[in-house]
């Protein structure tokens, strides 16, 4: 465990995804009781609220600085949690970008499977290891969905939330490793330190979602 760095104890740091994600977890923070509103557009990647201090991240990076202590708590998607590796506190599925990771294959291909493309290396290993499946992980970036195409991979293991892409490069999901959806999370030494902050707030978001 990571002890947070030593800061004003009645203050909070929330780190957050860009995008979509952002603009759903500041609305439903908000709802919950910080005084948060969406960021005016501009480069900057630090927002001040009132005992508030959002800090503005790329996806992967929101468990690191949560679990290092560079923030209090955070929003970030399962599968990124998943894949960060990283211990930290998860006591809210806040129940919005929900998805699914999957095993994905070319229609109608067949055979055994020697080579999978994703961006998901440690789930694919675990799913792999699980059913005794020797198969060489291509770690890919974007454009999963070429690779079983193309040849470079016998199947992918993907994000999936419509399947309209999956059906546009004819392709179809064998099996689901998953379920994702965005997660409230929490450095666990700054649980301690800031109980009187973050403890109501994570029965506040329990009770808006339902937990």
């Amino acid at each position: 465990m990571t002890p947070a760095p030593t800061r004003d104890p009645d203050h909070l740091t929330i780190a957050l995804p860009k995008g979509r994600i952002m603009q759903d977890a500041i609305a439903l923070l908000a709802q919950a009781g910080l005084p948060l509103t969406t960021p005016e557009a501009s480069r900057a990647l630090r927002h001040e609220y009132p005992g508030v201090t959002l800090l503005e991240l790329r996806n992967q990076d929101v468990p690191v600085y949560v679990d290092l202590g560079a923030a209090d708590a955070g929003i970030v998607g399962k599968d990124v949690l998943v894949e960060s590796g990283r211990a930290v506190y998860e006591p809210v599925d806040l129940r919005f970008a929900a998805c699914h990771l999957s095993l994905i294959r070319e229609k109608g291909a067949s055979g055994p499977i020697h080579r999978v493309g994703t961006k998901y290396p440690r789930s694919t290993r675990a799913y792999l290891n699980a059913r005794g499946i020797p198969a060489e992980i291509i770690k890919l970036s974007g454009s999963i969905e070429l690779a079983p195409l193309t040849g470079l991979a016998d199947a992918i293991v993907d994000l999936v939330q419509t399947g309209s892409t999956l059906k546009a490069n004819h392709l179809e999901e064998l099996d689901i490793l998953y379920h994702s959806s965005a997660r409230l999370i929490v450095n666990r030494a700054a649980l301690k330190l800031r109980r009187h902050r973050l403890r109501p707030l994570i029965e506040k978001l329990r009770e808006l979602t339902g937990e």
